[in-house]
């Protein structure tokens, strides 16, 4: 146990130091978000190198503990497949945010990362046949780091939530399911931890796709890994309230569009975020307001990896009917 301790001070650490360094390097080489179009939601030019820091202090972690245990070949093998796809991604969302990239390149690349998973078999493994869960771990990877980029539109929000996520996969992963997934998780909420210092309103920083896609795609894998429950089935669909936040707003984005007549892969400010913002609430205040709900919803997940299957069922039925409820409720806020 100790060591999870370990992965996550190393990766604060690293993180908390870097981050100072990137933005310096961000402002020097004008790598800077600069708000000129209408669905940007900040003010502030501001650099964009944040998730880089992440990304440092989660491999390096993961490098040190590695030389100073000795742990199975197995959880060796799952890391090493999750800092390959990491690194991949990392490189895309850094060429996306310095020379931006058509949403098709990245697709592509992010379907490579999912296979890089499924190839170290980190992958979907309660549905037959195995090619139908190959598929389906494509399209859940995808969708997950999409979910993640898309959720990234308030400073703290899209780290606070990949935070809060993590902390629950290894919560629920604790004390006996597979190490590998003990560790990434450990070591990427140590990461964001560090960064989230200069994230929060108002930011020195942000991620960028660098981070959104990077977290997105780690934590697609660590929600891969961990059987949640030997009580009840459904508890197997635990990380879609671990990760509600930005599969909800993903959904209800993609539907406003729709309903517009938009196309799904352009900006606009239908987030639900936003909306709460236009209700009345500050920025600081709608971010920590979703830190509650994503702590609810992980709380949720919890309990229902340890309850019969009939309290598991209503727990969902709950979260469903009022997931539904918010999201016709806001739907009715006009937006700019």
């Amino acid at each position: 146990m100790i060591f999870y301790l370990y992965s996550f001070l190393i990766s604060f650490i690293v993180a908390i130091f870097t981050t100072p360094i990137l933005i310096l390097v961000a402002k020097k080489y004008d790598i800077i978000d600069h708000p000129k179009t209408p669905v940007k939601t900040h003010r502030v030019a501001t650099p964009y190198l944040g998730g880089l820091a992440i990304f440092f202090g989660f491999v390096t972690s993961l490098f040190i503990i590695r030389y100073i245990t000795n742990f199975p070949t197995g959880t060796l093998r799952s890391l090493r497949g999750i800092i390959i796809g990491a690194t991949f991604i990392i490189i895309v969302g850094l060429i996306d945010d310095l020379k931006t990239i058509g949403f098709k390149v990245k697709f592509l690349w992010q379907i490579v990362v999912a296979i890089i998973l499924i190839n170290f078999d980190i992958r979907i493994k309660f549905i037959q046949p195995q090619y139908l869960a190959d598929i389906l771990t494509i399209v859940w990877v995808v969708g997950i780091i999409n979910a993640i980029n898309i959720i990234d539109i308030m400073n703290g929000l899209a780290s606070g939530i990949s935070f809060i996520a993590a902390m629950t996969f290894l919560f629920i992963a604790l004390p006996t399911e597979e190490i590998y997934v003990n560790l990434a998780a450990v070591s990427l909420a140590g990461g964001i931890f560090g960064f989230i210092k200069y994230n929060f309103p108002k930011a020195k920083i942000f991620m960028g796709d660098t981070g959104s896609m990077f977290l997105g795609f780690v934590l697609s894998a660590l929600s891969l890994g961990t059987s949640y429950t030997k009580i009840n089935d459904v508890a197997l669909y635990s990380p879609i309230l671990i990760l509600g936040i930005p599969i909800f707003d993903t959904f209800y984005v993609m539907y406003l569009r729709f309903r517009k007549g938009k196309s799904p892969f352009l900006g606009s400010k239908d987030h639900f975020a936003l909306r709460l913002e236009v209700v009345g609430l500050s920025r600081k205040n709608v971010v920590i307001f979703i830190w509650l709900i994503s702590i609810i919803l992980s709380f949720a997940a919890f309990v229902i990896s340890r309850v019969q299957l009939l309290v598991a069922i209503v727990i969902y039925a709950i979260i469903l009917a009022l997931a539904i409820f918010g999201g016709w409720k806001l739907s009715k806020i006009k937006m700019e």
